[in-house]
């Protein structure tokens, strides 16, 4: 079988997560610089047989697409041009980010592990992940 690769996408850095090979079980896997995202992924899936990208789609709470849609936008054309046999599909990902946070205090994570932002984009990553197998 494959897996299924979710990517919180940001300015900065990136989440990613992964399921496991039957595609079952969502679990982060680490948080890139966004420049070196591209690389990441050819070095990945030249390891593990990816079937699908999910990626996060920012919206408003009006349904709108959110500002970050916008650096978004020439990530996806990049991602279609490296990976064209592995389709993508888009997540709603509003409240990821307040979500993985949430997670992190009932986790029992101390403040200043709380403060780690790679970590929070990873879990949103996970998220993404989740909600997509949830409601496959």
């Amino acid at each position: 079988m494959s897996r299924i690769l979710a990517i919180d996408f940001g300015k900065v850095r990136t989440g990613i997560a992964v399921t496991d090979e039957l595609q079952i079980i969502a679990s982060g896997l680490t948080t890139v610089a966004t420049s070196e995202l591209i690389p990441f992924l050819k070095e990945y899936t030249q390891k593990e047989k990816v079937s699908l990208f999910l990626v996060g789609l920012p919206k408003q709470m009006d349904n709108s697409e959110s500002e970050s849609e916008v650096l978004i936008a020439p990530f996806l054309e990049k991602l279609k041009k490296h990976f064209p046999t592995i389709p993508i599909k888009r997540v709603d990902e509003r409240f990821t980010s307040k979500m993985a946070f949430q997670t992190m205090i009932d986790g029992g994570l101390k403040k200043k592990q709380r403060q780690n932002k790679e970590l929070i984009d990873e879990i949103s990553a996970t998220i993404i992940l989740q909600s997509y197998l949830y409601n496959k």
